[in-house]
């Protein structure tokens, strides 16, 4: 599973706000915890979280959290849970005022142009 990540994830740009999503609620909840675990629930955060519905998850309210607090197919810690809601609540601010979240990141790089690398071979990388 963690080379199938590494190989066909890491790494590679994503545009998309839904994957984006997803990336952001994942990585929060990885903090403290090894990577491969939180690999391990992703399909428990896509049913615990409509799927990385940006909207849905920023609807959620006390009693979700409640009940996901018990669901076994995720991290079970409620400040986390919290996390991803509030977190779904900012990305859809980000998203209204630069269009998308997307472009947000992209207002960090040069020109808002993202780098991506595609190496070939190790000597292809400069040291």
């Amino acid at each position: 599973m963690y080379i199938k990540y590494h190989d066909e994830v890491w790494g590679k740009l994503v545009t998309d706000d839904n994957i984006l999503f997803e990336f952001l609620i994942l990585e929060g909840t990885q903090t403290g915890l090894n990577w491969l675990t939180i690999l391990r629930k992703r399909e428990g955060y896509r049913k615990a979280f409509h799927n990385f519905d940006v909207e849905k998850v920023a609807q959620m309210t006390d009693e979700d959290i409640e009940r996901l607090t018990k669901f076994d197919g995720i991290v079970k810690n409620r400040l986390k849970i919290k996390s991803a809601i509030t977190n779904a609540r900012l990305f859809m601010g980000i998203q209204k005022e630069f269009g998308s979240f997307y472009n947000y990141t992209l207002s960090f790089f040069p020109n808002n142009q993202p780098i991506v690398n595609n190496y070939n071979s190790l000597r292809s990388v400069r040291s």
